[in-house]
C-alpha cells in the first residue's frame, strides 16, 4: 500500500512543537520524507494501522490536521516531481 502522508501541527506552544517532533519521528519510522511535512509510505495493510492509530495518539485534533492519501501502486503513475526529488525505492535492490 503506498501512501502520502501530511500534517500540520500548530507550534505555537511547547507542547506543539514536542507533537511535531513525535508525528515526524512515527513518519520517519514508516516511510521517507519528501518534504518538510510530507512523507511516502510504502507499507503493508496491518502496518498502516498501527501507523494511523500511532499518528492518532499523538496529535490534537482540535488544532493539528493528518491527511493520508492511498495512492496508486505505481507511484510513477501518481506522481509527477518538478526539481529535487529524494525519494528512494526501497523496495528493490539497494546499492550503497
Amino acid at each position: 500500500m503506498n501512501l502520502l502522508v501530511a500534517y500540520d501541527v500548530n507550534t505555537q506552544t511547547a507542547e506543539g512543537e514536542r507533537r511535531l517532533r513525535k508525528v515526524a519521528k512515527v513518519c520517519l519510522g514508516f516511510g521517507q520524507r519528501v518534504q518538510d511535512s510530507v512523507f511516502e509510505c510504502s507499507i503493508s495493510p496491518a502496518d498502516m494501522e498501527r501507523f494511523r492509530a500511532r499518528l492518532l495518539k499523538i496529535i490534537d485534533t482540535e488544532q493539528d490536521s493528518l491527511r493520508i492519501y492511498k495512492l496508486h501502486p505505481k507511484r510513477e503513475e501518481v506522481v509527477e516531481v518538478h526539481g529535487r526529488d529524494q525519494y528512494r525505492d526501497l523496495t528493490g535492490p539497494l546499492i550503497i
